[in-house]
């Protein structure tokens, strides 16, 4: 469900025209205004040990690796089996209120696993992923954020 939640975002802010300024590859010499729209091809583009890095980020992510600097998060004696989420972490002491919520995220993992099949469906059928239809003249809709000036002055964290 996180998966396709982050894959859709993706999706919208590729659709959108939306770059960061900056290398995504400094070795590789691919900047992010070098990606190209698709989904497919923008997932082509990528390197394999970019998507090795990426992965290993999801990774340390979900097993609580990245909660603390240089270190594994112990699974402590005070806490459920699986928690192991930071102090400002919320936690629902009502079990009705807590299967609430996880009901919640799985919908919404659901929606997004949906959403994401569908674009990628239109884009093999060789309409846009997000606008199928291509307007009543059968054109793109124009892009929402001009890629080549909406970040410029947002920080890059790669060296030029």
């Amino acid at each position: 469900g996180r998966a396709a939640m982050l894959g859709f975002l993706h999706v919208i802010h590729l659709e959108a025209g939306v770059r960061f300024p900056g290398y995504l590859s400094g070795s590789a010499g691919l900047k992010f205004t070098d990606m190209p729209k698709g989904c497919f091809a923008s997932l082509e583009a990528v390197p394999a040990l970019g998507w090795l890095q990426i992965l290993a980020v999801a990774l340390a992510c979900e097993t609580g690796y990245a909660g603390r600097a240089f270190s594994v998060v112990k699974q402590t004696d005070d806490r459920e089996p699986g928690d192991i989420g930071g102090e400002g972490w919320v936690r629902y002491d009502d079990p009705g209120e807590k299967a609430y919520k996880l009901n919640v995220e799985r919908q919404n993992g659901r929606a997004a696993m949906m959403g994401i099949t569908g674009c990628l469906a239109h884009e093999i059928l060789g309409v846009d992923a997000l606008y199928p239809t291509g307007g009543f003249g059968g054109e793109a809709p124009p892009e929402i954020i001009d890629m080549y000036t909406s970040f410029a002055n947002f920080p890059s964290f790669a060296a030029v």
